[in-house]
This record gives structure tokens, sequence and C-alpha cells, in this order.
């Protein structure tokens, strides 16, 4: 991987990601979560979705110090904060209960 700033990805993780590592562990937990996302190529995927994993991930990710932060870490950190601004521009007429909202708060954000 090239050289990256990890202050940079650092801090817009931290902008994207405005749930605690408790509040998504929460959501992750409930029927909506696990009913949004993309989950194989034909979309009726039984497994996890991949926004799902990553909230997952994102938990283990807010669990850890500055230092004990991997590389691949910070690939999964830059991978967030993208999901997130592209989504946040297709934000949709209701936002409160759509799948749109729902989407975001597997990866962390809560519009």
């Amino acid at each position: 991987m090239a050289e990256i700033d990890k202050d940079k990805v650092r801090k817009d993780f931290g902008e994207a990601v405005n749930m605690s590592a408790s509040e998504i562990k929460e959501w992750l937990a409930t029927k909506e979560s696990k009913a949004v996302g993309f989950k194989g190529a034909d979309g009726k995927g039984r497994g996890e979705s991949v926004g799902h994993a990553s909230g997952r991930r994102i938990v283990a990710i807010l669990g850890k110090t500055k230092d004990d932060l991997s590389d691949d870490d910070y690939g999964h950190m830059r991978k967030v904060v993208g999901y997130v601004r592209r989504h946040l521009a297709q934000e949709p007429a209701n936002v409160a209960t759509s799948r749109w909202r729902y989407s975001l708060m597997n990866w962390g954000h809560d519009p």
C-alpha cells in the first residue's frame, strides 16, 4: 500500500463514524440492520451483508489505540469514509426509516 497520511485517515474516519462502538454493536443486533446491504451478486445471499461485517470491523477498530491500528485497519477506515461520503450524497426523501439510513448505520454513521 502506498504511504498514507494516517492522521488524516483517523480524522476522516472519526468524522464519518458518528456512532459509538456500543451504539453500533447494539444496532447490529437488530433485524433492521441484518435486513439491509449487499449479500451476494444475485442479491439473495443468505449470509451476512458487507455493511454488517464492516460494522463489526468498525467496532473492533474503535476498540484499538492509535498504536495498535494495522495497515489493514487503515485500509478499512478509508473504505468506511468513502462509503459514508458516497451514500450521504444519495439522501432519500424519507430518512428516518429508510434502508439508506439503516445501511449507513451498519457502517457506523447515523445521519
